[in-house]
């Protein structure tokens, strides 16, 4: 999930859309999630953030978005089979399926394992998608000038969104100049793995902070304590899509709630 967070050049409808409506709209998909225990509805959730990055993807040049958003769902899913199995060994009660000896898997534990992975997988999915088409420079702006946020606020939380695949870069350098050397990371086992990218955290640490310095320094070079709501000047007017994916979204988080 390389640059997961990575701004997607495009001209599709999301492009086009308020930032802040992007936003409160992956909430209140990623909140549906959560308000049913329906298996189709969450299948549903998930499918409906497939169908975004779809159209966010385009439809003359192809941004990956599509691409991306699988990928996303090919990591879930390596993390939701270990946290299925880990439901599998930890609930005990309901009606065994499997037995072998002492031990058995029940019913329940595979509802509440499949229930966890369908809704790790549709509250995830919203807001990487809707990131990848939101301008990071629009939604610290938006948040300054709609939602009166005190600018070294809003900063704070772009940055930290914009250094998120900045930091991944940097650690997938790391491990390919130590391949380059002779290590090896196609271990089997995961302890023996994390043990071994471990150290590699060090190095990150260091860059971090380089990076974090030099950043802060430009930051200050170009008047960020002198910023305020009125330092934007470019507008960011509501559109009709904007009202009717906040709708789509909306009615969506109530579906989850009736069902």
């Amino acid at each position: 999930m390389k640059g997961f967070l990575d701004y997607l050049h495009g001209d599709s409808v999301f492009h086009k859309m308020h930032p802040l409506v992007k936003i409160f709209a992956s909430v209140l998909i990623c909140a549906s999630a959560f308000c049913s225990s329906n298996y189709f509805f969450l299948v549903g959730v998930i499918l409906f953030n497939i169908l975004i990055a779809f159209i966010g993807n385009g439809r003359k040049e192809k941004n990956g978005l599509l691409g991306r958003t699988f990928g996303i769902l090919k990591g879930l899913f390596k993390m939701s089979v270990f946290l299925f199995i880990l439901q599998l060994l930890a609930i005990r009660s309901g009606n065994a399926i499997i037995s072998i000896g002492s031990f058995g898997i029940t019913d329940l534990a595979v509802q509440k394992g499949l229930l966890l992975v369908l809704r790790l997988m549709g509250a995830t999915l919203p807001l990487s998608v809707l990131i990848s088409v939101t301008n990071l420079n629009d939604l610290s702006n938006t948040l300054v000038t709609v939602l009166h946020i005190p600018y070294k606020y809003a900063f704070t939380f772009t940055s930290a969104i914009r250094f998120i695949p900045v930091f991944s870069s940097e650690m997938s350098g790391i491990i390919e100049s130590q391949k380059a050397r002779g290590v090896d990371f196609e271990v089997k086992n995961p302890f023996k793995k994390f043990g071994m990218i471990l150290p590699l955290c060090f190095p990150l640490l260091i860059s971090s902070v380089r990076k974090i310095e030099s950043t802060a320094t430009a930051a200050e070079l170009r008047g960020f304590y002198l910023r305020t709501s009125k330092s934007c000047t470019k507008k960011y007017p509501l559109h009709v899509s904007d009202f009717v994916f906040m709708l789509l979204s909306g009615v969506l988080l109530a579906g989850g709630i009736i069902i």
